[in-house]
């Protein structure tokens, strides 16, 4: 079982567009703290053996300069990358999928205490690389769900699960009751941070409804799970 209700909670979320013309980007940006030190969540985010186990697999030059790709997802360059250092580690980096125009991933971890650390993740694009029916039909939860659901797997890998599941699994979850009730959740917080950056709220209201169906499609092949009524 998973505290879907409590890992909602956990995660901070924020939506804001800068910028006009060429010049105008949107950022996520996602906060959520851990019972662990800043080396021991450091070593999670960033040791390939450690990211299969809660995420997915990932290959490449990972340093500096260097690309990697995760298997079935994105991939990019490594921009920065400055392990803990006293209070503090993060790393930037191109996050792109296939051809699409490049977008930026800057994770930043705070040791807020000896076993406490915080991480603030924030995503970037261009607003122009995004076509505007898409951002209309599915707003910031199209990304925003992706995002809360790795932010998902780091907090049962960090407090004390041994593996991830596998990917197939996951859909298979997300198309359950509670998948579709973690979902909602992440597109209800989604689309308040929509409107508190400008949207209209029944317009950032549809948006997420039509990324939660979206997200909760069963996997090919797997029947369409009973609704629990939620």
């Amino acid at each position: 079982m998973v505290d879907v209700d409590g890992q909602i909670a956990a995660v901070r979320r924020e939506l804001r567009t800068t910028g006009e013309g060429a010049d105008a980007v949107r950022e996520q940006r996602l906060t959520q703290e851990y019972r662990a030190d800043i080396a021991d969540v450091w070593e999670a985010v960033t040791t390939p053996d450690r990211i299969r186990r809660w995420f997915l697999p990932v290959t490449g030059d990972l340093r500096v300069g260097g690309s990697y790709q995760i298997e079935g997802n994105a991939g990019g360059r490594i921009l920065e990358c400055e392990p803990p250092d006293g209070d503090a580690a993060h790393y930037r980096l191109t996050w792109a999928y296939g051809d699409a125009p490049d977008t930026w991933v800057t994770l930043r971890l705070t040791a807020l205490a000896p076993d406490r650390t915080r991480l603030d993740l924030a995503h970037q694009a261009r607003v122009e690389d995004i076509p505007e029916e898409l951002w209309r039909q599915f707003g910031p939860s199209a990304t925003g769900i992706g995002w809360d659901s790795i932010l998902l797997g780091l907090a049962l890998f960090v407090g004390g699960a041994r593996d991830g599941v596998a990917p197939a699994e996951a859909a298979a979850w997300m198309a359950g009751p509670e998948g579709r009730r973690f979902s909602q959740g992440s597109a209800d917080a989604w689309a308040a941070a929509h409107v508190a950056d400008g949207a209209d709220a029944d317009a950032a209201a549809m948006a997420a409804a039509a990324t939660v169906a979206l997200y909760t499609q069963p996997p090919p092949g797997v029947p369409e799970p009973p609704s629990d009524g939620a």
